[in-house]
């Protein structure tokens, strides 16, 4: 069963945490750099580091918009703000 797990988890990269995600991608580019990968085997890492590169896109575009939200209270506390277009509020 944990062939079964670990090839799900291979084919939902957007599951994966950003770190792993990062990590699968930098594996992957220094399996195709090698240059000893048929032609078969290098078109699917690319494809697997294409989603993978999306994968960590996303969510790098998610943390910030995070970052961009946080809003420091008067108490000192950070506190996200909404995204609602309000005068005064940055996007």
């Amino acid at each position: 069963m944990a062939k079964t797990s670990k090839t799900a988890e291979a084919a939902k990269p957007e599951a994966l945490p950003f770190e792993e995600a990062l990590g699968r991608l930098e594996t992957i580019v220094e399996a195709m750099e090698t240059g000893e990968l048929p032609l078969e085997a290098l078109l699917a890492k690319y494809e697997e580091g294409m989603k993978l590169a999306a994968v960590c896109q996303e969510k790098l575009a998610e943390a910030e918009v995070k970052i961009q939200q946080l809003e420091k209270t008067a108490a000192g506390e950070f506190k996200l703000k909404p995204l609602n277009g309000e005068p005064g509020a940055e996007v």
